[in-house]
């Protein structure tokens, strides 16, 4: 954290808000495609889903949870204000939570749809605050980008203590315990929230709604020409006999998006004169970043499978006593266990009846160790899964001080030299660049072990994700800084639900490229086109770095 003036006092309650209400989220991101996967029969049940399935229902959640928050930035800017809408979306999201601590398939997607909604309210209207309490005072608005890696450190801090404990309470007690341990983070982060601002009055003062003025796009004309259209498109979609791209969920996404894209389009057509060139700005970063997110999310699904199957997950003799001693150690077996059927293309086989076809067969685990060196006992003790979803927010807490210190510097000795600041579109682009030899890491990965013939060292998943963090610093608070930079005050929650829909069409490209994972023989493969993908971003974003950073130098004087 900053020391005690030098940021405003705000940023220390939205810093531990957010810390509690992404302990939630990524509690659930580190255990949801394993919860999905598990099977009917084991001793805490799952749902039973095949890869495929689980893979095509994590990109469509986490593509509506980042969509929503179009919705809940137009919300907050007309009718709610960003305090009752964060307000609102926690008490949302906790009851998803609890909701998914009762094993009901039923239960289990209505609980989904309300931390769908309770995302959309909290998610950008949290980050839009940030940037407010910044610009409420002049001496503040320089130091925004770092507040922005600070805020992103809270994010994270609740990231990795998520994972341990949701590894101990579902290893010891069930799945439901340990979601409903996110909906008690959630509600605490909402007592936090409302507390914190009799200390940190910048809060309510940057807690605004702005008059209506004649140009405003009215509700009811956004509904009868966004959700409206947007929503039977998204019927269309999925009615659309077989299916365009991989599944009836993905077609509809896009088909919506689609109708989601052009509203943003007619945005820019009739925005002032003065407004086109930064909306224009934005609306292309955000078509760049959608890759990043494609690929990053991947870490909940297909990067998940490798650590579940393909990597060497035994406990060290050197920590295993302190792990047992803890509880949180996975014990697999080699009983005969219920798994589902999947075709050539990774899609579940049906019976005459239309249910999933299933077969029998030990743990994931074993899947690539020769029966003959399986243990004598039958089971074996392992670190469990989703304790590999905190090595990223972990090196998100070390590194976030190396990297502001690092651009601190830079942009010092640039000062020196009469240079501008190293600008925030060159920081995004570089952190494509990195994003891209995160995935040359798993392509090394996978050769080093034959194609997961044998099991692979957990260095590669810390190298990965040592990578795609360093990747991700430079691009992800960057994104949310220059959203609040160049959005015209009137639509800034509306453009920050932009930010966050170029990060939900990603989050479902990164489900789609996760339900391939099956169709490549060689898994090489499979991270050679997340390779190829990242470098047309970067492309893409080095093309238009001259534009960006004129248009930042005349609206912002970078």
């Amino acid at each position: 954290m900053a020391r005690s003036g030098k940021h405003p006092k705000g940023l220390m309650v939205l810093f531990f808000t957010e810390m509690w209400e992404r302990f939630g989220f990524y509690l659930l991101i580190g255990i949801f495609f394993l919860y999905m996967t598990e099977s009917k029969d084991a001793f805490f049940p799952g749902m039973g889903f095949s890869g495929a399935k689980a893979s095509d229902i994590y990109g469509s959640y986490l593509a509506l949870v980042y969509l929503t928050p179009f919705i809940g930035g137009l919300l907050a800017d007309r009718y709610l204000g960003y305090r009752l809408s964060i307000t609102i979306g926690g008490i949302l999201f906790s009851l998803g939570y609890f909701g998914l601590s009762f094993y009901n398939e039923t239960t289990f997607y209505l609980s989904l749809l309300f931390i769908i909604l309770g995302n959309g309210l909290f998610k950008p209207n949290i980050s839009t605050l940030v940037g407010k309490i910044y610009d409420a005072n002049p001496k503040y608005q320089e130091m925004k980008d770092s507040g922005y890696n600070i805020f992103y450190m809270g994010i994270n801090v609740g990231a990795f203590l998520s994972n341990f404990v949701a590894a101990y309470l579902r290893i010891n007690y069930g799945w439901g315990w340990a979601f409903a341990a996110a909906g008690i983070g959630m509600l605490l982060g909402v007592i936090w929230f409302w507390f914190g601002q009799t200390y940190a009055t910048d809060i309510k003062k940057a807690d605004v709604i702005s008059p209506p003025r004649k140009d405003d796009i009215k509700m009811k004309r956004i509904f009868g020409t966004l959700f409206l259209p947007a929503t039977v498109a998204a019927i269309l979609g999925w009615m659309i006999p077989g299916n365009i791209f991989s599944s009836d969920s993905t077609d509809a996404f896009l088909f919506f998006s689609l109708v989601v894209v052009i509203f943003y389009i007619n945005i820019l057509r009739k925005a002032r004169t003065e407004d086109k060139q930064p909306i224009k700005a934005l609306l292309s970063v955000f078509g760049a970043v959608i890759i990043f997110w494609a690929i990053f999310h991947q870490n909940g699904a297909a990067l998940t499978i490798w650590a579940q199957k393909y990597t060497n997950r035994e406990i060290p003799e050197s920590v295993e006593g302190t792990i047992e001693k803890l509880n949180m150690s996975q014990v697999v077996t080699t009983a005969p266990r219920e798994i589902p059927l999947v075709d050539l293309h990774g899609s579940e086989v049906l019976d005459e009846h239309g249910d999933p076809k299933t077969t029998m067969g030990p743990h994931p685990y074993f899947e690539n160790i020769p029966e003959e060196e399986w243990p004598e006992s039958g089971k074996k003790n392992l670190i469990s899964t989703e304790l590999f979803q905190s090595i990223n927010p972990g090196f998100i807490i070390l590194f976030t001080p190396l990297v502001v210190g690092f651009f601190n510097i830079l942009n010092h000795r640039r000062k020196k030299r009469g240079k501008p600041n190293f600008s925030t579109p060159a920081k995004i682009g570089w952190g494509m660049v990195i994003t891209a030899l995160s995935a040359v890491v798993m392509i090394f990965a996978v050769i080093a072990t034959n194609n997961g013939e044998s099991k692979a060292s957990v260095g590669w998943l810390f190298g990965t994700y040592a990578v795609i963090t360093v990747g991700e610093l430079f691009l992800s608070p960057m994104g949310l800084s220059l959203v609040s930079k160049l959005s015209p005050k009137r639509i800034t929650a509306l453009m920050m639900g932009g930010w966050f829909l170029s990060t939900s069409i990603g989050n479902k490209l990164s489900g789609v490229l996760s339900g391939l994972w099956d169709i490549y023989d060689h898994k090489a493969y499979f991270f050679v086109t997340n390779t190829v993908l990242a470098a047309l971003s970067v492309i893409l974003i080095f093309v238009m770095l001259p534009w960006l950073k004129r248009v930042i130098r005349e609206h912002m004087g970078e």
